[in-house]
């Protein structure tokens, strides 16, 4: 199933963790050490940003009620001019949109609230996301953000 990409991706990279918080050293660990060269910094941290925040939601709110055993997926998709991130989970879906709607509706500043900043963060670090719910019942998060300056 193709969601955001509309061409061929230039390269790929899958990992699969455990779910569970101590994994998210892990996965920024494997995210640097596969496209910290190869896109400008500041598109590099902002991506690092929104993987990190998907991450942890998915270990957090996907997956609080499943035993750690059952991993997480995560994809990145290096394109020619986007950096496309997927996350997948195997919990309840969710309406990101009627979510991100209450949270930009509520006044209140995002670094003094633990719930809910994460999808702030990502609404406003990336290009375009979305929340997926897969025929094969998995979730998947899915975040673009655009490379500006060349790929090396």
């Amino acid at each position: 199933m193709q969601l955001m990409r509309v061409e061929e991706p230039s390269e790929k990279f899958s990992l699969q963790v455990a779910s569970e918080l101590e994994a998210l050293t892990q996965v920024l660990e494997w995210f640097e050490a596969n496209l910290a060269p190869q896109i400008p910094q500041e598109a590099f941290w902002e991506s690092q940003i929104s993987l990190a925040e998907g991450f942890t939601n998915a270990v957090r709110h996907a997956h609080r009620d499943l035993p750690c055993e059952i991993p997480i997926d995560i994809e990145v998709i290096l394109l020619s001019d986007s950096l496309e991130i997927c996350i997948y989970d195997c919990g309840e879906p969710f309406d990101l949109h009627q979510k991100l709607k209450s949270l930009h509706q509520e006044s209140f500043d995002p670094l003094e609230r633990e719930a809910g900043r994460g999808l702030l963060f990502i609404d406003q670090l990336t290009d375009e996301f979305d929340y997926l719910r897969l025929p094969n019942g998995k979730n998947c998060l899915q975040i673009r953000k655009e490379i500006k300056g060349s790929l090396t």
